[in-house]
């Protein structure tokens, strides 16, 4: 079980969009060995990709503008009680089900 997720909100630690807040919208896994475990957040470190037109798929070329991925440990999960960056425990229930909390204050993330 990961301890962040895709559709998780999330706040940025480092980087030019330190302190934003942003939904995740997809975990890249097997970048390379040495890089890890990326993510794409919404609306978060954004570039311009110059695209080629092609005819046949009716697509029209230009600079796009898009999501470029982050390394994970760059973001944290965020908490919107305390509206900060908070860690991830995990706790079993009475049911036997497994589910992710946070650590500060022991609320289940998962529902």
């Amino acid at each position: 079980m990961r301890k962040i997720r895709k559709s998780d909100t999330v706040i940025v630690l480092t980087g030019k969009d330190k302190g934003r807040v942003g939904k995740i919208l997809s975990v890249k896994t097997k970048v390379k060995k040495k890089n890890g475990l990326r993510v794409f957040v919404e609306n978060i470190n954004m570039i311009k990709k110059h695209v080629k037109p092609n005819p046949q798929a009716n697509q029209e070329g230009g600079i796009v503008e898009k999501e470029a991925s982050i390394h994970i440990s760059n973001v944290a999960i965020y908490n919107p009680v305390t509206k900060k960056a908070d860690r991830v425990g995990f706790k079993m229930l009475e049911d036997g089900r497994k589910v992710r909390t946070f650590r500060s204050s022991g609320e289940v993330i998962d529902i």
